[in-house]
Formats: C-alpha cells, sequence, structure tokens
C-alpha cells in the first residue's frame, strides 16, 4: 500500500496554477469580469422585474376599463327604445291605436336591441322536454301530453351568450 501515493503530495503548494488545470485552461474569468456580468445581469433582472410589473399594472387598467364600459354599446343601442317612450308620452291626444302602434314599434326596437347585445329569448314551445337548465318549474298539472315536458309559458326567459340570465317560468305536465 506504500507505492500507493497521492498524486496531490508530489505537487508544490507554492507552485503556480500548471497550465493543465481545467479552470485555467477553460478562460475562467478575472473578478473584475465576474462583477462586470454580475452588474448587467442585475440590470436585465431589475429591467425586466419592472417590465413585468408595468405590464401587470397596464392589465388591471384594461380591466378595470373594460368592466367600466362593458354596457356601454348595450346602453347605446337602448336609446332609441327611450326615446320612442318620451315621445309616447309628449303626445297629449293620442287615439288608443296610435299608442298600441307606438308601442309595437318601440317593442320591436327593444327586441332588435336585445338581439344585438346576443340577449335570446327562451319560449318553449308546449310539448318541449323540462331542461332545469333552462327553465324553472312553477307547477305540474296534469296534461295530455308527455309527463316532464312543457305545457305553458308562464313568462319567457333570457340568455345572453349561452348563459341564463333568466329561466322561463313554465308549467309542467305531471307523471301519468
Amino acid at each position: 500500500m506504500q507505492d500507493e501515493q497521492n498524486p496531490m503530495e508530489n505537487q508544490d503548494l507554492n507552485a503556480p496554477d500548471s497550465p493543465t488545470d481545467p479552470a485555467i485552461a477553460s478562460g475562467t474569468p478575472s473578478v473584475p469580469e465576474l462583477e462586470t456580468r454580475l452588474a448587467e445581469m442585475s440590470d436585465a433582472y431589475l429591467r425586466a422585474k419592472a417590465e413585468a410589473e408595468n405590464t401587470r399594472r397596464r392589465s388591471e387598467e384594461e380591466i378595470s376599463k373594460a368592466r367600466k364600459f362593458a354596457v356601454e354599446g348595450f346602453a347605446d343601442s337602448l336609446l332609441p327604445v327611450k326615446d320612442s317612450l318620451e315621445s309616447a308620452i309628449a303626445i297629449q291626444a293620442a287615439t288608443p291605436e296610435q299608442l298600441l302602434e307606438g308601442v309595437h314599434a318601440t317593442l320591436r326596437q327593444l327586441s332588435s336591441a336585445l338581439e344585438r347585445n346576443k340577449v335570446v329569448e327562451i319560449n318553449p314551445p308546449a310539448g318541449t322536454k323540462f331542461d332545469p337548465h333552462q327553465h324553472q318549474a312553477i307547477s305540474v298539472v296534469p296534461a295530455e301530453q308527455e309527463s316532464n315536458t312543457v305545457v305553458a309559458v308562464l313568462q319567457k326567459g333570457y340568455l345572453i351568450a349561452d348563459r341564463v340570465l333568466r329561466p322561463a317560468l313554465i308549467t309542467v305536465a305531471a307523471p301519468r
């Protein structure tokens, strides 16, 4: 065992590093070079962090504005309906026929405004299968049709962009 010697024992500890040292051969940067690289990386990190913060802040502002003005288009489409109602009230000597005609025209305006804003009626015809996602059963009545189907619509429901805004209030055929 004495024949085996530690290679480090033969090295002079005070001798300069040999060119075969891997750290020197690979060109290890000096301390000033490392400090420069550290400063550059720190600067890049701080800039990236600031950019991420600015992006987050801008996104929050855009979301806030989107929420604040989300109904702008909808409100704009309802203004003609309001104008029509105000015009109808302003007519002092309107006949019932004129009033009815005006109400029908205003209803068409309102329906058009709702359609433009993707508000769709839920008005199931009699015999339609009861759908608890779109219908709210108010009562169960005996009927000459298949059970668990719509007998009558008491109040129309509405969807907005495929989401139920208000379910249709219906009566449902009782099981036989």
